[in-house]
């Protein structure tokens, strides 16, 4: 796409979708829909890309630093949309349009269609499809040369005469055109139709009046132009998308289970040889070594886990778990968590702003909370780190190669230091050195015969 640009017209609210949310900002599999579409152009080599949007600027936070946003300042259709976006596309020779709404466009048909222009010499080229049930579409006019002479809205009954609707060739919504002369054009573009827009179609007849030519190149997956105007176009959108982002994995070595069952949003990061058990859902910035086994039904977000480690049946949440670790079942790893290589977090265990070091295990039904826990050491079972005061966060340190009894409770700010043991039960409220034993509990007492006494008064 060298001397290209990509406009990608996203001002309408959508109210169809009946969200509070901007139609173009709902995710797709975990990404802006729109960000689909910039994504699309840049892959396929645009050099720069400019999104158009409403005077309120709402989409203007969610686009990537490299994008440019275009003010359109009256909702006046695509043609007034894409007017709002000429005095930015630099030194570019052709503009790409798109629809922010249309996430599905790939690379490779932007730049076909862009390499079918220049090959054809045209002003304009449009992608176009043929399907069976055209319904709702805009028809593709051709005239007999084969070039595109208008295309025909259909949104209300007295827009397109019968013969017009039979035509099964539609209009995709994705075109490029020369921008050469470009702005003159669509100024001539009016508001003489039922909705009373100025529809960027409608430069086509007048790029025909100038004598120009208007090509077309016919898109072959009608999948790839899928609009979204409400919650079940996007439900729609989202499985195809889905679908492609697991044959990508796939097709790269990762081992999926049930692919109908699991979720794995766009920017996920899978290694070979990684398996994806049944029930999984992937979201997010998340990363996942060669050979890590993730499930069944656990759910990663913007978490990173390791070479050949096991995540079973729990939930991650911005952690990071080193190589050879085990999570699971049933342990919920919070913001800050951090497991170096070859370490445990079982059963029923929450850790939080903590790193447990290498080869250290923190078996089952604990709490770690805002510690430090070195390497080789080993947490008993409902050990847990009592780290806030009701004013302030406090921190635990647990030394190398220390063991917490069962049912031991740290109360920070305290340290147990390396090869240090702590009695079961033990309120642990002071530091205990290195290889001391730390006990803190009251004593038993026995009452003979407690189980005879009359109980008659009871």
């Amino acid at each position: 796409m060298d001397g290209a640009a990509a406009v990608i017209l996203a001002a309408g609210r959508g109210t169809r979708m009946r969200s509070s949310l901007v139609k173009v900002l709902h995710p797709v599999c975990g990404v802006p829909m729109v960000v689909w579409s910039v994504r699309a152009a840049q892959a396929a080599g645009a050099k720069t890309v400019v999104v158009v949007g409403g005077p309120d600027r709402e989409i203007d936070g969610a686009l990537p630093d490299d994008v440019e946003l275009a003010v359109q300042p009256v909702a006046d259709g695509t043609g007034g949309a894409l007017e709002a976006a000429l005095g930015q596309l630099g030194d570019a020779t052709d503009v790409v349009v798109l629809a922010g709404d249309v996430p599905l466009v790939d690379a490779g048909t932007i730049a076909q269609l862009l390499e079918a222009h220049r090959a054809a010499g045209s002003a304009a080229t449009v992608a176009t499809m043929v399907l069976d049930d055209p319904s709702g579409y805009g028809r593709v006019v051709r005239g007999p040369d084969g070039n595109v002479e208008r295309i025909v809205e259909t949104k209300n009954p007295e827009d397109a005469t019968t013969e017009q609707l039979a035509i099964a060739e539609v209009n995709t919504g994705l075109i490029v055109f020369s921008v050469s002369g470009l702005g003159d054009i669509l100024a001539q573009i009016s508001t003489a139709n039922a909705q009373g827009e100025r529809y960027l179609p409608d430069a086509i007849p007048a790029l025909r009046a100038a004598g120009a030519s208007v090509a077309a190149v016919e898109v072959s997956d009608p999948s790839l132009t899928i609009g979204v105007n409400d919650q079940v176009d996007l439900a729609r959108v989202a499985e195809i998308a889905q679908q492609r982002i697991q044959r990508r994995h796939m097709e790269a070595g990762v081992r999926i289970e049930a692919p109908q069952s699991v979720v794995i949003e766009a920017d996920v990061e899978i290694a070979a040889d990684a398996k994806i058990l049944a029930g999984s859902v992937l979201r997010g910035a998340t990363v996942i070594g060669a050979g890590a086994v993730i499930g069944p039904h656990t759910v990663l977000e913007h978490s990173e886990v390791g070479t050949d480690s096991k995540v079973v049946q729990s939930h991650l949440m911005l952690a990071k778990v080193g190589a050879g670790v085990s999570v699971g079942p049933f342990a919920y790893l919070r913001p800050g968590a951090e497991l170096a290589d070859g370490s445990k977090a079982g059963t029923f265990v929450e850790i939080k702003n903590s790193v447990i070091g290498a080869g250290a295990k923190v078996p089952h039904l604990s709490y770690i909370g805002d510690a430090d826990v070195g390497e080789g050491a080993n947490l008993g079972a409902s050990t847990i780190t009592a780290n806030y005061d009701g004013r302030n966060k406090h921190r635990t340190v647990v030394g190398a190669d220390a063991r917490t009894g069962v049912h031991t409770s740290l109360i920070a700010p305290v340290e147990v230091g390396e090869r240090a043991v702590t009695g079961a039960g033990s309120t642990i409220a002071e530091d205990v050195p290195d290889a001391a034993l730390g006990i803190a509990r009251s004593r038993q007492t026995n009452v003979e015969g407690f189980a005879d006494r009359d109980q008659s008064d009871d």
